[in-house]
């Protein structure tokens, strides 16, 4: 679906030659040629012609180079590259990739990346040389050289933090005088309790919103406390109906809105070049907005709605959001937009110098200026008692004075493999920024950015995802239904028998070999700062995947 939206055909003229500059030097290699050594490692006779100025150890540092494979969907490279934000990934990588020709510029290097993000292999360097659509290519083997350095020291450091976080699970378990599991409900079989499921639709007049929102009634007499899932980028308020109907067997109301300006009518609406936004920055306010709307709304429909009868119970309210979804829960828990750490990190020198791409989506907020309006934009809901935050986006957004504003529980989940909202920058950092005492660390071991979405409604134009870019995401859905209950049982009804689910012993005792589990309750910023200046200075393993 994405390429002939782009006007992008596999049948484009693909590079066959390579002009590899190298100091003083310019070598011409084939493509080809390149891409044998990349796959078999064996050094022909083209290439061992140069090999009196690329020493060995730098043409093997070249290999892991072309092959090294960023998780990533063609949809999500188009999503970036054709916004504004995007010119500024394509301003660093087009000091490395140039084209013989003076034109098309950085169309042309746009279109190698989305090609070769739709390849088997995924998105490399070697797909993107083979799918430059020119005869010749001109490449810079120290900035390759220079830029591959600093991926993979930034994918060390997250191995490094992904792996402390795992050994601080382990010391956190073997501490825990932990029940007998066996007698535990399994949380993960479905509750008794049969739902309704209703699509409102509320119109806030005053933003001019349209807000269609899913509403799942538990059959229950008793006021049901209220859960709010808000959706990330792209997608809608069917991608997380697995999660509804779990929720809703168990009592609990679930609401899901449809944010308009974020949902997958947008992406719709940029992939047919109707807008060249991911997202407007108004969406930053209107989501965590839309809620507060909709909560307001239900209070009143509550009494004079016969579907509700009064079984609502809108003072106790739990928050769960993935990705743009898992910024809007924070929001809603307390968190502030911190308009100085913008103003900071997305200066023009320090984006052109970054890679993570969701830092490029928060730059965004910066629009909002206090400045302009006059506003703190304090979005948190005082009903809002607990919130779940999926992949969030946060460094900046919130940085730590933003986030160390929540008072209420929150559970942050992190993916191992997310190159969306890098594991590292967004949720290991932050979560140690997080003030409160009862707060939560997950991360999805192998999981990705995808892996926790639902399958959505096809007649809702949502492009599917390669399942390779997802991993085993029945496993990532069933984790989640069996932590967000326990979590929303504990800190949003009161239960304090749920706790027994919400810690290491349990988690890892749930874990697959496909997907692991882990979580810590507790991780300082002074022991992840001594963890990444000491242990990061290492030379990054060989092997490693790009972030």
């Amino acid at each position: 679906m994405v390429l002939p939206t782009f006007g992008i055909s596999n049948s484009l003229l693909a590079a066959e030659q390579i002009y590899a500059s190298y100091s003083a030097l310019e070598l011409s290699i084939s493509v080809t040629t390149l891409e044998n050594y990349a796959k078999t490692g064996v050094i022909n006779e083209d290439l061992a012609a140069y090999q009196q100025y690329l020493p060995l150890q730098q043409l093997q540092e070249l290999r892991q180079i072309l092959l090294n494979r960023v998780k990533v969907s063609p949809v999500v490279v188009s999503q970036l590259l054709y916004t504004p934000q995007g010119e500024f990934l394509l301003q660093r990588l087009a000091r490395v990739i140039k084209s013989s020709h003076p034109e098309p510029g950085f169309n042309t290097l746009r279109s190698a990346l989305i090609l070769a993000s739709a390849e088997s292999g995924g998105l490399t360097l070697l797909n993107v040389l083979r799918k430059y659509p020119a005869s010749s290519i001109r490449l810079d083997v120290a900035e390759t050289l220079e830029i591959a350095t600093e991926l993979e020291k930034l994918v060390n450091q997250t191995h490094l933090a992904i792996a402390a976080v795992s050994q601080g699970s382990k010391i956190e378990a073997a501490t825990i005088k932990q029940p007998n599991l066996s007698q535990l409900p399994d949380l993960q079989v479905p509750g008794k309790l049969k739902s309704q499921k209703y699509t409102l639709k509320f119109f806030d007049s005053t933003r001019n919103r349209l807000l269609l929102t899913d509403v799942y009634i538990p059959n229950v007499q008793n006021n049901a406390p209220i859960i709010v899932i808000s959706h990330g980028l792209g997608l809608d308020s069917s991608n997380f109906q697995y999660l509804a109907t779990h929720l809703a067997s168990y009592g609990f109301t679930v609401v899901v809105p449809n944010h308009p300006g974020s949902d997958a009518k947008q992406l719709h609406s940029m992939l047919n070049r109707r807008t060249s936004e991911i997202a407007e920055p108004s969406e930053f306010k209107d989501r965590p907005l839309d809620v507060t709307y909709i909560l307001n709304q239900l209070e009143k429909d509550n009494q004079s709605d016969s579907r509700f009868k009064g079984r609502l119970n809108l003072q106790q309210v739990g928050v769960f959001g993935q990705s743009l979804g898992g910024y809007t829960a924070l929001a809603l828990a307390g968190a502030k937009i911190n308009f100085e750490q913008l103003e900071q990190d997305c200066q023009p020198a320090a984006l052109q110098n970054t890679w993570n791409m969701s830092l490029l989506l928060q730059c965004r907020a910066l629009e909002l200026s206090i400045s302009k309006s006059g506003k703190d934009y304090n979005l948190r809901d005082e009903r809002v008692k607990a919130a779940i935050a999926v992949n969030p986006i946060t460094s900046s957004i919130f940085g730590k004075a933003g986030l160390s504003q929540i008072k209420t529980p929150v559970m942050i989940v992190s993916s191992s493999d997310d190159t969306v909202a890098p594991a590292l920058s967004e949720q290991i950092l932050p979560f140690s920024w997080l003030a409160n005492s009862q707060k939560y660390l997950v991360m999805l071991v192998g999981g990705t950015h995808f892996s926790t979405i639902g399958n959505g409604n096809p007649a809702n134009q949502q492009v599917a995802l390669p399942a390779d870019m997802i991993g085993d995401a029945s496993q990532a859905r069933r984790y989640m239904n069996v932590l967000s209950l326990p979590f929303f049982q504990t800190y949003v009804v009161g239960k304090p028998q749920y706790i027994s689910y919400l810690n290491a012993a349990y988690t890892q005792s749930i874990s697959s070999k496909s997907l692991g589990l882990n979580l810590v309750k507790s991780f300082n910023t002074t022991e992840l700062a001594q963890l990444l200046d000491i242990k990061g200075a290492k030379p990054a393993k060989k092997n490693s995947p790009t972030p």
